[in-house]
């Protein structure tokens, strides 16, 4: 396997730039957009599969966040498999326009033509790929995908439509776009001012750029709905996991009691190697059952003085980003807990929103006795049981 850092092939005549180094806010996420989870894998890997469906071998130079180099590189390789080394991974810069910049950098020297791609169009198939590369080369052109516009078009002027625009002159342009390798270097080296794709840089500079039919499916998944949809367009939607978590703690005077990642005065504590909290030890395990993570257990162990003592909310956040590293998020959670003492009905609100907090979705409580049958009725302890939804 090549270097990931100077990717392609010396057979590589072909190179596309996919540029991922843009953020995930309008998209509702904390991570950058390329790593949001999409059917079970990235943005970035679905748009991979694609440019690396292509007919033809092509160096792939993913441009990432800065400090997400190291994690797109492993996707990225894993999305290649066996083509690794066709891959290089460099870091972005603050606008599209300088990200692209350094993908063009990192060029292997036989490349003659170069595409340039959005991450975002993820499911861009290999099909437009090819077709761009086939025109770049018949047309010595800049080559733009597009779609006829469908919608009736008005010019605003202060919030008045003051005109119907003549829409068979209009088309909605996607990526990839294609261009000579020289002339597009040359047309970003004296670049003055940003726009808002290549093909208006490359005009600017004075070269042609012609019109090819692009793909229904290269859209550009930029909102929520336009995450639902791919997910929809991929297998019917979100992957659905559930799991059940169940906890239990013997009382113990000498501790304070915790529970539900609250402090209850004047309560018997609970036994256990960290603050004994069974309620969110019960959450815990199931969020990692749901994800397939194993358990409380065999993350946090007993033998680990770590967490001595803990408060049980470092496993809840602890647990969360085990979940999310996994690809999947949290879509609610619901717990029962059992037990003579405390009543809970007084502080539910404020332990649902105690919870809701540290998982970062809802989390319903309920209380409920065990008519003084078992540990539970004579009062010895307290059970906890809790039922988590992923969507991944």
């Amino acid at each position: 396997m090549g270097s990931p850092e100077r990717g392609g092939g010396p057979e590589s005549r072909v190179a596309v730039v996919v540029v991922a180094a843009g953020s995930g806010s309008r998209l509702g996420h904390p991570e950058p957009k390329a790593l949001v989870a999409l059917a079970g894998r990235t943005i970035l890997e679905h748009a991979l599969r694609g440019v690396l469906g292509s007919a033809e071998p092509a160096q792939v130079v993913v441009v990432a966040p800065p400090a997400r180099v190291g994690e797109a590189r492993v996707l990225a390789q894993r999305a290649a498999g066996l083509a690794a080394d066709h891959v290089t991974v460099v870091p972005g810069g603050e606008s599209r326009q300088s990200s692209v910049a350094a993908g063009l950098a990192a060029l292997a020297p036989g490349v003659e033509v170069v595409l340039v791609h959005d991450a975002a169009r993820a499911l861009a198939p290999a099909a437009l790929v090819d077709r761009i590369v086939a025109a770049v080369r018949e047309h010595a052109a800049g080559v733009v995908p597009a779609l006829p516009v469908t919608d009736t078009v008005k010019r605003v002027v202060a919030g008045a439509a003051v005109e119907t625009v003549d829409r068979s002159e209009l088309v909605a342009v996607q990526t990839p776009q294609g261009f000579p390798r020289e002339a597009l270097v040359a047309a970003y080296a004296g670049a003055t001012e940003e726009y808002t794709d290549d093909a208006a840089l490359f005009a600017a500079a004075g070269h042609p750029v012609v019109v090819v039919p692009g793909e229904p499916e290269a859209f550009k998944i930029t909102t929520p709905w336009d995450l639902a949809r791919a997910e929809q367009l991929l297998g019917g939607g979100p992957r659905v996991r559930t799991g059940v978590g169940i906890d239990v703690h013997a009382y113990d005077d000498a501790v304070p009691l915790w529970l539900g990642g609250l402090y209850w005065s004047g309560e018997p504590g609970l036994a256990g190697h960290s603050d004994g909290d069974a309620l969110v030890h019960a959450v815990c395990d199931a969020l990692l059952s749901a994800a397939g993570l194993g358990d409380l257990g065999s993350r946090f162990g007993v033998d680990d003085p770590r967490y001595a003592g803990a408060a049980s909310e470092v496993f809840l956040r602890d647990t969360r980003r085990l979940v999310e590293d996994a690809g999947f998020r949290v879509g609610n959670v619901a717990v029962q807990v059992i037990a003579a003492r405390p009543r809970l009905a007084p502080r539910r609100a404020e332990v649902e929103a105690r919870l809701t907090d540290l998982v970062g979705a809802p989390v319903s409580v309920a209380g409920t006795t065990s008519d003084g049958l078992g540990f539970t009725g004579r009062a010895e302890g307290i059970a906890a049981i809790a039922t988590a939804t992923l969507l991944g």
